[in-house]
């Protein structure tokens, strides 16, 4: 860990003021340039206000956080009631109280939005971000390009409530273009940006998703150059990169885990590791805005259970027959559905078993505390 973020930076600077006296001059509002907005403040009592002071988690780690506040960057270790539950461990982008003379961790505040994924292999899901603006969903010009792992993360960010754009990097590798613009027209009003991530004056049009004061993220798979864009859009070396394999396209992984870069004159950047699985849950209005087309054409059909093969009167399978609309989205979309479906029912019986099993210790440790005061 670098002394940097175990000591705090100060926010102030001296200056000479009337009478030769020195005064504090407040440089920068560094909760707002960490994302702190009224919704944040609004969640805070007049005890909270007075005794806590809020921070921004920068990065987590296996036994600690890094954050951020008004006071600079910190160490907190993972341990207490807060870091118990799976679903209230706080992620990257939450933010926290902390008591103002021992840094301890009070409680985390109600998230914005969050972003969450089915752990691979796991019956549990698995935080991804919190807090979180603006999304860009970042492939690039090779054989990475895949307009299903676009629609995978485009519900994702829908269901999370927000805007995202789509960035196509390596551009300056490729002379054909148009093929990859293409193949996005139908995505409705869905911004999409060709870059070459070396290039600063390239992303120039990307820098109004990451303004002083809100939260941008980068979601892709390895390789695509999420962390060289992260470099260029800072002005800086902010991440370790590294290129791709010429055979295949397929990335190496240079972020070894998540964390929030604050970049001069401008807002906070997500980096993450590239995610070889993204599994979906909870996230039925999400799917339905990441396809809106094929949503209001389903409510059109004649059977509310229609799936959309052989059904009279089903007005997704019309449009395909008319060829106003993509078969292999609506095949995606039926796949994403299913894979909600089951994922939720996942999470169901396991929330459930988890229920049952707390009933039980308490029920247990009642018992054992009642023959223990009858004994007396």
């Amino acid at each position: 860990m670098s002394k940097s973020l175990i000591s705090r930076r100060p926010l102030f600077r001296r200056g000479a003021s009337n009478g030769g006296q020195e005064k504090a001059v407040n440089t920068q509002t560094p909760l707002r340039a960490r994302g702190w907005k009224p919704f944040f403040q609004q969640q805070l009592s007049l005890d909270e206000l007075v005794c806590c002071e809020p921070v921004r988690v920068m990065a987590v780690h296996r036994s600690q956080i890094e954050v951020s506040g008004e006071h600079g960057d910190e160490v907190i270790l993972v341990n207490g009631p807060l870091f118990e539950e799976a679903q209230e461990k706080p992620t990257v982008g939450d933010w926290l109280l902390l008591e103002r003379d021992s840094r301890k961790p009070v409680r985390r505040l109600e998230r914005s939005s969050l972003f969450r994924r089915m752990a691979p292999g796991a019956k549990q899901v698995q935080l991804i971000a919190a807090n979180i603006d603006n999304v860009l969903i970042v492939t690039s010009c090779n054989h990475d390009f895949n307009l299903s792992r676009i629609e995978r993360y485009l519900a994702l960010v829908k269901e999370a409530g927000c805007r995202a754009c789509v960035v196509l990097t390596k551009s300056d590798l490729v002379d054909e273009h148009e093929q990859y613009r293409e193949a996005l027209k139908s995505y409705r009003d869905l911004p999409v940006v060709l870059v070459n991530a070396l290039d600063r004056e390239s992303v120039e049009p990307l820098r109004e998703y990451c303004r002083s004061g809100e939260t941008l993220a980068l979601l892709g798979s390895s390789g695509v150059g999420k962390s060289t864009l992260l470099n260029s859009l800072a002005g800086t070396e902010l991440a370790a990169t590294a290129g791709i394999r010429e055979d295949d396209s397929k990335g190496r992984h240079t972020t070894r885990h998540r964390a929030l870069y604050a970049i001069p004159d401008g807002g906070l950047l997500l980096d993450s590791p590239g995610m070889r699985e993204l599994g979906l849950a909870d996230i039925g209005e999400g799917l339905s805005e990441a396809f809106s087309d094929i949503s209001e054409l389903a409510a059109q059909c004649r059977f509310a259970d229609c799936a959309h093969e052989t059904e009279p009167g089903c007005a997704v399978r019309a449009a395909m027959d008319a060829n106003e609309l993509d078969e292999r989205r609506v095949r995606n979309w039926r796949k994403l559905e299913r894979e909600v479906k089951r994922n939720s029912q996942t999470l169901a019986e396991t929330r459930a078993e988890e229920r049952a099993f707390s009933q039980l210790v308490r029920k247990v440790g009642g018992q054992a505390r009642s023959r223990k005061n009858g004994d007396h």
